[in-house]
């Protein structure tokens, strides 16, 4: 029996067939599209990495950039400080020029005390460093601050000479304590002198700090201060002679240089340089002492300090005095004063000389550009025994020093310079310490 078949016609495929090949195709879209968005991402993650490094090297070079200019500006200011340092000193040097010093002549001064033979300075001791002594200590040195132990009394205390552990000869200065101002006086020469050496600076060996007590030790000076061989107390005592007086204000000009040009931190302004504060040792070298009112200049304009007005009457300059301004021309000023004693033997205020003379300074100012009234302001002490070009000479970087406006004073390095020649041009002078004095048998050149 034959059996029909029927091949009955192909159905469309299922619905879920369909619908899986649209998931498929969606699946595969969101795949495509999902690594596109994650390949967006990482771009711009990349770009932000990018540009924050740009930003950052860009800061890097910005940064080095400013140091280099500020040390660039520094170095510019550096040396148009020097230059308005070499524009005052050829300022200054055409002002003393007047008084016919040829700066270029000036020798090579070793030691800074052209004394002759081995009498004169002798280089600085190697800095053994400030030792620091009990109040004992100190009291077996002096033999308990004996009264005949006793060189020097004044407002800052008691100067006594003693005998240290080592065999030293020292100077040991006991000061009176007045508050504040006492104890910053201390701590200012410690500070000051433990930091600077210099042959014209009277060495600290030592200081007691000890409880209340304060005392400091200095290296003895056998001839004393300027101040008692200028200004004796007694008719006996021998005047110093002309070419001494010159070789001591040499010394005092170098240890004023040293402060203004050389200290570290400079300037260091003295504040109270006076005869007083002027020693002298074996050989008559003159070093300066008593640093307690001393001051550290400033970066400020022209080098002012705003201070409260301390310092000895007559050898305060007139800008100081008056408004507290404190610079190193005061010192300037003070050294001029210095000068003019040395000159004329007077003090810088004297009530018992006649009207008109009174103010050392006032009365000699308007003199001491004639050449006629110089040789009258000479001190009488000396008789007659100088040099009268050196005299003129003298007189006029006295006259410079002195001047009443800060800024027509010489700077110290000026007046170094001017004085080197004359202390040259002593014709000859003697190793014997007796010719540091006048006497009938001495003869102008010694």
């Amino acid at each position: 029996m034959e059996v029909n078949k029927t091949i009955a016609p192909a159905s469309p495929p299922a619905p879920s067939t369909a619908n899986n090949h649209t998931q498929k195709h969606h699946h595969l879209h969101s795949q495509i599209h999902s690594q596109s968005h994650h390949h967006g991402i990482f771009s711009s993650t990349s770009i932000l990495i990018l540009v924050i490094s740009i930003i950052f090297i860009i800061l890097l070079l910005a940064i080095i950039l400013i140091i280099f200019l500020l040390r660039r500006l520094k170095s510019a200011k550096n040396n148009g400080n020097w230059k308005e340092h070499n524009s005052m000193h050829n300022t200054s040097r055409r002002f003393i020029a007047h008084t016919t010093v040829n700066v270029n002549s000036s020798p090579d001064v070793k030691g800074g005390c052209l004394y002759g033979g081995n009498k004169g300075r002798t280089a600085p001791p190697k800095v053994r460093g400030v030792q620091v002594y009990t109040y004992k200590e100190l009291e077996v040195a002096t033999g308990k601050f004996s009264e005949a132990n006793i060189i020097g009394n004044g407002g800052y205390g008691v100067v006594y000479r003693g005998v240290l552990s080592d065999g030293t000869v020292a100077a040991i200065k006991m000061l009176h304590r007045e508050g504040k101002q006492g104890e910053r006086a201390f701590r200012v020469e410690v500070d000051l002198l433990s930091r600077l050496h210099s042959p014209y600076l009277v060495e600290l060996l030592g200081y007691c700090a000890d409880q209340h007590h304060r005392l400091l030790v200095f290296e003895f000076m056998s001839n004393g201060t300027l101040q008692h061989h200028l200004h004796p107390s007694h008719i006996q005592h021998r005047p110093l002679n002309w070419g001494t007086r010159l070789r001591i204000a040499l010394d005092c000009a170098k240890a004023l240089e040293f402060l203004h040009e050389h200290a570290t931190p400079s300037p260091v302004i003295h504040r109270d340089f006076k005869c007083t504060n002027v020693l002298l040792d074996q050989n008559f070298c003159a070093k300066v002492s008593d640093f307690g009112l001393a001051k550290t200049g400033s970066d400020k304009i022209n080098g002012q300090i705003s201070t409260r007005v301390l310092g000895t009457t007559g050898y305060l300059a007139p800008e100081y005095a008056s408004t507290g301004k404190l610079t190193t021309k005061s010192d300037v000023y003070s050294y001029g004063v210095v000068l003019l004693e040395l000159l004329t033997g007077r003090v810088p205020v004297d009530t018992e000389r006649p009207t008109g003379e009174h103010v050392l300074v006032s009365w000699a100012l308007p003199r001491l550009t004639n050449r006629e009234k110089v040789m009258e302001m000479v001190d009488p002490a000396l008789q007659g025994q100088y040099s009268k070009k050196d005299l003129v000479q003298i007189a006029a970087i006295a006259a410079v020093c002195v001047q009443p406006e800060a800024d027509y004073r010489p700077l110290m390095t000026d007046v170094v310079q001017s004085l080197i020649p004359l202390i040259k041009n002593l014709s000859s002078v003697s190793s014997s310490s007796s010719c540091r004095f006048l006497s009938q048998t001495v003869s102008p050149s010694c």
